[in-house]
């Protein structure tokens, strides 16, 4: 579909066993790779993926996304690589959307602008995005309003070393690839919120200034 692109699709899981099927099972024809990376999952996490036919690498203990996605790329062998969760949330039928700007040439990296098709965030998931989404526009000058989406698809030359261990991951590589003079570009991606799976903590805001003024 997208020729001369090889398309690698990670997803760091974490205790995935309900959802991570319905994920693997809808993921496009035209991607060539999908890489799992079981984070020291305490389920049938790693299993399910291999038996849906994905490249599956085991961390033996929970390391956080930063370093799933870190060791994920290490295994991808695609022009373009995909990062997107494993509990349902993001339609993997969208893939094909993050990528068309990167194969028509109008972008290096694109992420998924979360439209919520069901279920509701918080209000504290709100504030933090709002609060976190200003301050990266502010600092990188880019006209993004989902910053800290995990959607997202970026061309292997602008995928910048990860070093971050945890969902500071998503500020990072944004820092760093505009750095290295990346072209971004959103898209409206629909996302399904079934319920609310409580990763967000104080310390992830911490994280999150603290990378911000890193890079």
């Amino acid at each position: 579909m997208f020729r001369g692109l090889r398309i690698s699709v990670v997803v760091p899981a974490y205790n995935e066993a309900k959802r991570i099927s319905g994920v693997l099972s809808r993921i496009p024809d035209f991607v060539d790779e999908v890489i799992v990376v079981d984070d020291g999952s305490k389920d049938e996490t790693a299993d399910i993926a291999e038996r849906h036919g994905a490249n599956v690498v085991r961390l033996p203990k929970n390391r956080g996304k930063g370093a799933a996605m870190r060791e994920g790329v290490k295994k991808a062998t695609g022009d373009v690589i995909v990062f997107m969760d494993a509990d349902g949330q993001h339609d993997p039928a969208e893939i094909e959307r993050l990528i068309l700007p990167i194969a028509e040439n109008r972008a290096d990296f694109v992420i998924g602008r979360r439209v919520i098709k069901e279920g509701r965030r918080s209000l504290i998931r709100k504030l933090s995005n709002f609060v976190t989404t200003t301050l990266l526009r502010l600092k990188l000058g880019v006209d993004i309003r989902d910053t800290q989406s995990g959607f997202r698809a970026i061309r292997r030359d602008f995928l910048p070393e990860i070093e971050s261990e945890r969902y500071e991951v998503e500020t990072e590589i944004l820092i760093k690839a505009v750095k290295m003079g990346a072209r971004v570009a959103e898209v409206p991606v629909s996302t399904t919120y079934e319920v609310e799976t409580g990763h967000f903590r104080f310390e992830d805001i911490v994280r999150f200034l603290k990378t911000l003024l890193r890079y």
